[in-house]
């Protein structure tokens, strides 16, 4: 019997090739696995992450469950006429819910918060029976993601979010700025390397001349606290 193609003997080269591949594959896969059985050790499998543990078991059901339909197709069996078909079914639900936790431990802690601008847009449509056809239209774009009114509503929200963390540090570096101010005005310059409100006093003449300006009081303390908050209610 003469084989088809370049070949001339009984099995044809296509299925010879595919056999090489096979038994190459077969190859590798062996010396992958028996390294990967080395690490199934119970005693290491009890240091891995939870996640990582599951990650580690399914892996080595699935490849020995792929071994043994390998097997049953090899001998002319079909694997849903066996009974490991609902070994494969389970490891497919196992699968799914790996693949669910994995997608949560990858998510953030607090989720943020984000606008809906399609729902939206479409709930501003319905509830304005009055637009014309262009504005319908543009609507219509918006609740399809399209338009420039979208990409500006994101790039608003972006710029929002990084500007945050700037505006804090300038609250922070005014507040700061006003307090060392009411301190100098309060206690004046320290020039005697004492730090804090007791500083040595050079004259009683001069603690009277302080004590008065134009026959006006210095400004006590409480008076730059009022301002102070008077100021941070104005900025916000």
């Amino acid at each position: 019997m003469e084989g088809g193609g370049k070949g001339s003997g009984v099995v044809p080269e296509a299925v010879m090739e595919a056999v090489k591949r096979t038994t190459h594959n077969m190859s590798e896969f062996k010396s992958q696995f028996v390294e990967f059985l080395s690490l199934c050790d119970p005693d290491v499998l009890a240091d891995l992450p939870p996640l990582q543990r599951a990650k580690s078991l399914h892996l080595l059901a699935n490849a020995t469950t792929t071994l043994f339909t390998l097997r049953l197709r090899c001998n002319g069996i079909h694997p849903d006429d066996h009974a490991v078909k609902s070994e494969i079914e389970r490891l497919s639900l196992y699968q799914d819910k790996l693949e669910r936790f994995i997608d949560l431990s990858k998510a953030p802690v607090r989720p943020s918060t984000t606008l809906n601008y399609q729902a939206a847009t479409r709930f501003i449509e319905h509830s304005l029976p009055d637009l014309t056809r262009d504005q319908r239209q543009s609507m219509r774009d918006i609740s399809k993601g399209e338009g420039p009114k979208m990409k500006y509503l994101e790039r608003s929200v972006h710029k929002k979010r990084k500007c945050q963390s700037s505006e804090k540090q300038s609250v922070r570096a005014a507040t700061q700025e006003f307090l060392e101010k009411a301190a100098r005005e309060l206690l004046g310059d320290n020039r005697s390397g004492i730090k804090g409100p007791l500083q040595p006093n050079t004259s009683y003449e001069h603690d009277q001349s302080s004590a008065t300006v134009g026959d006006q009081e210095t400004p006590d303390f409480e008076d730059y606290e009022a301002e102070f908050y008077t100021w941070i209610c104005k900025e916000y």
